[in-house]
């Protein structure tokens, strides 16, 4: 025979023999893999897995309706706390020059919008005064007192409550 006929030969055999062993280590896969699907399938498993599957499905469509009325409530409570006053601005001050202790006093309380009140409290020695003046966006119909607009200031220029 020839050399490189001897040489395909060798070759050919030796692929034959690694094929064979791959072919055999996948066999080997596949019967293992065969052993865990019918473990699997086995006894109760099967009876109750679609029990399982179908009360999963369940639980799955209650927590969806949980988060759609949890979703709801909260866009309810951010609408309220839209609406909810959430920025205050307090100047206190001595009305009168005779009088002091800083006993008197501009609050300016608003909304997100700016949309709210200033309380002036005057205290002078015959009594003690309060006024409101209505804000909208920020701004009053009424002339504001120099204390009253620092409040109002201070109010709009908050970003937090009672900062």
């Amino acid at each position: 025979m020839n050399t490189m006929t001897t040489v395909i030969l060798v070759l050919l055999a030796l692929a034959t023999v690694i094929l064979f062993v791959l072919l055999a280590a996948a066999y080997k896969k596949i019967n293992s893999l065969e052993k865990r699907y019918n473990r699997f399938l086995r006894g109760k498993d099967v009876e109750n897995m679609e029990e399982i599957i179908l009360k999963r499905f369940a639980e799955i469509n209650v927590l969806k309706k949980n988060t759609k009325t949890v979703a709801d409530s909260l866009s309810a409570i951010d609408e309220m706390v839209q609406a909810s006053f959430q920025k205050c601005g307090l100047v206190k001050y001595d009305a009168f020059d005779d009088i002091g202790g800083n006993l008197s006093f501009a609050l300016a309380v608003l909304t997100k919008k700016n949309n709210g009140f200033v309380l002036n409290s005057v205290h002078g020695k015959e009594g003690c005064y309060t006024y409101l003046k209505e804000i909208v966006n920020g701004e009053s119909y009424i002339s504001l007192g120099a204390e009253e607009q620092q409040a109002l200031d201070k109010a709009k220029n908050t970003d937090n409550f009672m900062e």
